[in-house]
């Protein structure tokens, strides 16, 4: 009976597991060793965008929606943004993962900073479907688009 207890404990603990955050603006925690964008996260938790660029181009994984999502959001925040580039890479990242909170968030906020209101809208409907307040993504990005409303700028 207690070995049975202890498998079912474990096999929760390995579905439950750790999920690591898209990117900066929500916590995460520390990268492991295995996590392969960990350098790239750290260089985006400090701006330093073209760090987390050459890193991340360093790992080119292409398929995975957090690389996309970090992508996206380090073009973005790069000075001058690439908003294109962004752009592609969170499209890309809704793509493999269309319940990706990180990249809703910040499509969203892209929305704004191209002045496309409906768009950033659809993805906070899109988010409210995921989480419910208390959720960063979904609080960020409803905050962003009220400042947008109240002032036209993102």
């Amino acid at each position: 009976m207690k070995a049975r207890l202890l498998l079912i404990a474990a096999a929760l603990v390995a579905a439950c597991g750790t999920s690591i955050a898209a990117d900066t603006p929500e916590p995460t925690p520390a990268p492991s060793d295995s996590d392969v964008l960990a350098t790239a996260r750290r260089h985006v938790q400090a701006q330093r965008w073209p760090q987390a660029l050459a890193e991340l181009r360093k790992v080119n994984a292409s398929s995975n929606a957090d690389w996309n999502n970090l992508m996206g959001f380090a073009l973005r925040k790069q000075t001058p943004p690439d908003l294109d580039g962004a752009q592609r890479h969170y499209d890309t990242a809704l793509k493999i993962d269309p319940r990706h909170q990180g990249a809703l968030e910040y499509a969203g906020e892209l929305a704004l900073m191209k002045g496309d209101l409906p768009t950033a809208e659809a993805r906070l409907a899109a988010l409210a479907k995921l989480c419910s307040s208390p959720c960063e993504a979904l609080d960020d990005l409803a905050k962003a688009i009220a400042r947008y409303k109240a002032t036209g700028k993102s």
